[in-house]
């Protein structure tokens, strides 16, 4: 079984549908979405695979534990759940800052800790965060959410390094500008400047970003990669 956290929508529902035409069950957590959920669900079972739906915030450890405790036998996990931040650092509080941190890097590390007993178990596994271009080369006015997605990738590679020896690959998706809901606050005119500087000129699609989250999610002999999906926006 597949565990995707943060499935209800976007990019995280992608990689849940990605994983379900691949003849994976698929388990994903939602926090607040439950209609979101019900609908992911819905598009797995139609793929003929089995759609197991979670709630749970990956920021509370007691919750993720709960959820872990819930599984069947466990192959592959995607750590996809974030939120996001727009604010000058004097106006961030502490309070955005530690929720942030919460979520994007301290939900990664509950959720991965988590998995790791399971794996070791098995004697293999393969975790895959979803980072992002500002986690990479940082966001004006992001600070706070470029710093979380910094830490993902730093993670990762850390990871990769402690877990190879027990059989558990750890790689990272940097994700650029993606057509989600996240980037909805952008207006027309924000948007064609940042087309500017992606070669590909457009923006990506949740579908190819699951589709690079399968791919490397699958390699046997890659770990502590940051595979960059963002159109040539970062070279």
């Amino acid at each position: 079984m597949v565990l995707v956290t943060g499935g209800s929508r976007g990019i995280g529902r992608a990689i849940c549908l990605a994983f379900a035409e691949e003849g994976k069950d698929v388990a994903f957590c939602y926090d607040k979405d439950e209609e979101g959920a019900k609908e992911t669900a819905r598009l797995i079972s139609e793929k003929g695979a089995g759609a197991m739906p979670i709630r749970c915030d990956v920021s509370d450890e007691r919750q993720v534990e709960e959820m872990f405790s819930a599984l069947p036998a466990l192959t592959i996990l995607v750590n996809n759940a974030g939120i996001a931040h727009y604010g000058e650092i004097s106006r961030t509080s502490f309070e955005d800052w530690n929720r942030i941190q919460a979520v994007n890097a301290g939900g990664v590390f509950l959720c991965t800790r988590a998995a790791v007993k399971k794996f070791v178990k098995r004697g293999e596994g393969s975790i895959v965060n979803v980072s992002s271009i500002w986690g990479e080369v940082g966001a004006s006015c992001e600070a706070a959410y470029s710093a979380s997605k910094a830490a993902v990738i730093g993670f990762t590679k850390a990871a990769a390094k402690e877990l190879g020896l027990s059989g558990i690959r750890v790689n990272c998706v940097s994700c650029g500008m993606i057509q989600t809901s996240m980037n909805g606050r952008l207006s027309e005119a924000e948007k064609s400047e940042w087309l500017k500087n992606i070669p590909i000129g457009r923006e990506g699609t949740p579908e190819e970003v699951a589709a690079a989250v399968v791919f490397i999610a699958k390699q046997k002999y890659i770990t502590g990669e940051v595979l960059r999906v963002n159109g040539g926006a970062v070279i």
